[in-house]
């Protein structure tokens, strides 16, 4: 089965091979099956780091479906840009060496570069606010030549995409220069470099052993890619040419993550504490903010996407869609995701896994909320949620600061249905139509609550108005005519 392989038979495959290291699943292994189950993702590895020690490790599904291997302690996979996190680090050892500035211009480390580009920094480049023309295609994943040659001389010949430090945009031709940089300065490959510097202190034997190469070497128990397409699952293949294996060339283990995070904390990478808050600290644009991929990942610092955030933020390198390393500095707590499948996000619930072990940061306690819907939260856990309409009214009125959005009222509706509280659900999607009577979303979410609680007279008539307000809602326009046609 080298081709498409049938949902349901990948489903039954999955979860009849979990495998945790303690034997006996708990509700790590619960919540683990569950968001595999949901995304549909084939298989994972875990780690769990708490003050300074791995105290949970976990293998899940399935590493190659065709043959039906397990997912093992054995297992390695490719880890993307997440091998940005490591250059991140290698260019902060230089700086610790006296070898270079994070904020010298790159010209004083190379010369063959167009002079637009020699007023960069090298933080400029970690963080990706550079502005240079990117020399991947972002879309296809390919170099913008066939031959790696032609591609860095097609990209020397293209003009700056923006003023450095206007913007976030995500560019691997910053980490080629890095890989330079890096190459030239401590006199051998970036690849040695890392692998002395960084996998050998932290003794990743495995990651040593499956090189650089992604998935075109050949690595003994690599785990098998894969990716849906239109609702089928199909084989997929990664590689980077060697020079910029500095931006995604790694493969990994879970296990071994953990140990490179115990090793980056402890000072066993760096010399100094300061050196750990430059690697950490995002970059700021020219207009103060920070920017990033989301806005859960809104900053980006050497190598590592940033959780910018009051509440227990973090740092979150992230790769391939398909695995992510979450850091909760303040939390001395640290969560290694890793898994075979392009599209498998585990950056969008790890956060929810760091709630069984910081109590505060579980959705059912307001995590997550804005601080005028976690005001709201506090009062309505008291005082009922059929009351949300009048406190709402009551906030406005004492604090002039108070607002809350449709989308997040929204959100925060369906955020209780899977903590079975859906009488309370019912009562925020009320107050969302109360305070945004021309939205069409929330109607049609009104519509979607009723529906599942069995009121569809009350469903029809949310959805009929969803409707007329957007023609084009092809949600609402399908589940009238079930409603209407009894089904």
């Amino acid at each position: 089965m080298t081709g498409i392989l049938k949902t349901g038979l990948i489903a039954l495959l999955i979860f009849s091979c979990n495998i945790s290291v303690f034997g006996q699943a708990d509700s790590i292994d619960f919540f683990i099956q569950n968001q595999m189950q949901k995304r549909r993702i084939p298989g994972l590895q875990l780690a769990i780091v708490r003050h300074g020690k791995i105290i949970k490790t976990g293998n899940y599904g399935l590493a190659n479906l065709q043959d039906s291997i397990p997912v093992s302690d054995k297992t390695v996979f490719t880890i993307n840009s997440i091998t940005k996190a490591f250059t991140g680090v290698a260019i902060v050892q230089l700086v610790e060496a006296g070898k270079l500035k994070l904020d010298a211009p790159i010209s004083e480390y190379l010369t063959d570069i167009p002079d637009a580009w020699k007023p960069l920094t090298v933080q400029q480049l970690l963080s990706h606010i550079s502005g240079i023309p990117d020399i991947v295609n972002e879309e296809e994943s390919v170099l913008i030549a066939d031959d790696p040659e032609e591609a860095w001389n097609k990209i020397l010949r293209m003009p700056n995409e923006f003023k450095a430090g206007e913007k976030f945009s995500y560019n691997q031709t910053n980490y080629l220069l890095l890989g330079r940089i890096i190459d030239k300065l401590s006199g051998m490959s970036f690849q040695e470099f890392i692998t002395k510097q960084q996998l050998e202190k932290a003794g990743m034997l495995k990651t040593i052993q499956s090189g650089f190469g992604a998935t075109k070497n050949i690595v003994a128990h690599a785990a098998c890619s894969y990716q849906y397409q239109k609702g089928q699952l199909r084989n997929m293949f990664f590689s980077f040419p060697p020079f910029l294996q500095t931006a995604a060339g790694m493969s990994s283990t879970a296990k071994e993550l953990a140990d490179w995070i115990i090793a980056l904390q402890s000072m066993q990478l760096l010399t100094q504490p300061a050196s750990l808050r430059a690697l950490w600290t995002p970059a700021v644009l020219n207009n103060g903010e920070t920017s990033g991929f989301s806005s859960l990942l809104n900053g980006y610092a050497a190598g590592w996407p940033v959780v910018k955030r009051t509440d227990h933020p973090a740092l979150a390198p992230v790769g391939g869609n398909r695995s992510a390393v979450f850091v909760y500095p303040n939390d001395d707590l640290s969560i290694i995701v890793l898994t075979n499948l392009s599209g498998g996000t585990p950056d969008v619930f790890i956060d929810e896994l760091a709630g069984l072990f910081i109590p505060d940061m579980k959705e059912a306690n307001g995590f997550g909320l804005s601080a005028s819907l976690r005001a709201l939260k506090i009062t309505l856990d008291k005082v009922g949620y059929k009351n949300a309409i009048e406190e709402v009214k009551k906030l406005k009125k004492a604090n002039t600061g108070f607002t809350i959005t449709e989308k997040e009222i929204n959100g925060w509706g369906y955020k209780l249905i899977p903590q079975k509280r859906i009488a309370d659900a019912l009562e925020i999607f009320k107050l969302n139509v109360y305070l945004y009577p021309t939205s069409a979303n929330a109607f049609d979410s009104l519509g979607e609550i009723y529906e599942e609680l069995g009121n569809n007279v009350s469903a029809l008539k949310n959805y009929e108005q969803s409707l007329k307000l957007d023609p084009q809602n092809k949600n609402a326009e399908q589940h009238i005519k079930q409603l209407r046609s009894g089904k």
